[in-house]
């Protein structure tokens, strides 16, 4: 019998609560979510990125819906047994009540925790101000108050141009009072800012990891006090690129050597079983 929604959440929550680092790499569909559980990773969080990739659009503020979201997240979860976290952008709307709503969504769509970020998705003015930010970290908190579900608040400061450590911290203790079970900041690259992240706070802390110029080891971040790891978007971008390797192979030489590195049908049948 498959774990139940409580059982994945428990599960995932023990995660948190021991020690050392884990990783919970994010895959984009179905088969992918397979293959990682087939690997043998103990959780899997979805990747927006990933996703928008695989429909072929951008990845950006409303290039999905929450509805196009949820579908994803469901296609994910029913197609592990393992805790599923997801990539719920700013919550679908900058009113408290919109991240309400998309919490009460992911419960709903399987899921034991998501996160929601700071990010307007407005280049004008790419942070939430900060009050709001709180208020809607609040709201999700509350949502989310008594389900098998973990809430991971964004501070997205790192990669929307703002390199203002000191607001970042400040930002993520702001949502840890407000409830936030896990904080993260994307987009640092330094492990000492790391380092200082994890001691500022008492909440786990993830980051991600994939991204040009952070390719720290688990142990090395185990070390500086990081509690859960992530990959992103960058798996996605890894097998696209594998994928426009070959391409251009074919194109630019008129040869296939690139079948010698792929799967093999039945290895490939086995994985989806």
């Amino acid at each position: 019998m498959s774990p139940t929604q409580e059982e994945k959440y428990q599960a995932f929550k023990k995660l948190h609560e021991r020690q050392g680092a884990f990783v919970i790499p994010n895959p984009w569909n179905a088969g992918t979510a397979k293959i990682l559980t087939t690997v043998g990773f103990e959780a899997l969080a979805t990747t927006s990125a990933g996703m928008a990739f695989s429909m072929g659009q951008k990845d950006g503020f409303a290039a999905l819906s929450l509805e196009e979201t949820l579908a994803n997240c469901r296609e994910i979860v029913n197609a592990t047994h393992l805790p599923v976290s997801a990539d719920l952008e700013d919550g679908f709307g900058a009113a408290p009540e919109n991240c309400v709503e998309t919490i009460r969504g992911g419960i709903g769509a399987g899921l034991v925790g998501g996160s929601i970020e700071d990010a307007t998705g407005d280049p004008e003015n790419p942070i939430y101000d900060f009050n709001l930010a709180v208020e809607r970290i609040h709201a999700a908190s509350e949502a989310s108050r008594g389900q098998p579900f973990l809430l991971t608040a964004r501070s997205e400061n790192f990669i929307r141009g703002r390199l203002d450590l000191d607001d970042t911290i400040r930002r993520l203790l702001a949502f840890e009072k407000a409830g936030a079970d896990v904080l993260y900041a994307p987009g640092l690259s330094d492990l000492n800012a790391i380092k200082t992240v994890c001691e500022a706070v008492s909440k786990p802390v993830n980051v991600v990891m994939g991204l040009v110029g952070a390719t720290f080891s688990v142990d090395e971040l185990a070390d500086v006090g990081v509690k859960r790891i992530s990959t992103g978007g960058s798996m996605a971008r890894a097998a696209l690129g594998g994928f426009m390797k070959a391409a251009i192979e074919i194109k630019d030489h008129g040869t296939f050597t690139y079948g010698e590195s792929a799967l093999s049908n039945k290895v490939a049948n086995d994985l989806m079983s």
